[in-house]
């Protein structure tokens, strides 16, 4: 996704979640400013791109218990140097979880988050600035697999996802899920 794309993809959205604007607004001046806001060794922040995979039904999310942050989350990661977020998602939930069939419900953007990854090892705290798509898969179709970066990954019961993350984020997006995808 090319730079200019991605403004435009945070202009819509910010359209349709006005109320997320303050976020919004910071994520634009980070693109607009920061040479290196795809780059993994941007220690200021860097772009990542994630993927809220939901069943066919709405009523299960595939979440990833991560090893690093020990927190079950969506599926996701770095762009490693790549603009087009959307396919770092596709890829980060192929990799993360084995699936290879998943179907992305919209191109638009379904969330935004920034938040603060800690001090690890050699790596500096720093922000990640999440761009995040929605994508379906069908629940028990293909095998999952846990890769080096999780202790698990498991499709997980809607209501049972605040039970895992009650940070609010999650419930952002359980809400999206409801008003915008229900089946």
């Amino acid at each position: 996704m090319e730079r200019e794309k991605l403004k435009k993809l945070l202009a819509s959205y910010k359209t349709q979640h006005p109320n997320e604007s303050a976020k919004i607004e910071k994520m634009s001046r980070f693109l607009n400013y920061s040479k290196a806001c795809f780059a993994r060794n941007s220690w200021e922040g860097h772009f990542t791109g994630s993927a809220w995979v939901v069943d066919r039904s709405r009523n299960w999310v595939l979440m990833t218990h991560h090893r690093q942050l020990d927190m079950w989350l969506q599926l996701g990661g770095h762009a490693e140097g790549r603009s087009n977020l959307l396919q770092v998602a596709i890829d980060e939930a192929h990799e993360e979880s084995g699936l290879s069939k998943l179907h992305v419900l919209s191109t638009d953007i379904f969330d935004l988050d920034i938040h603060k990854i800690p001090i690890f090892n050699d790596t500096p705290a720093h922000l990640h600035f999440d761009v995040r798509f929605i994508m379906e898969a069908k629940r028990g179709l293909e095998n999952l697999i846990v890769s080096d970066e999780s202790h698990d990954v498991a499709w997980v019961q809607k209501d049972d996802v605040l039970n895992k993350n009650p940070e609010e984020s999650m419930v952002r997006m359980l809400r999206k899920t409801s008003e915008k995808f229900s089946v």
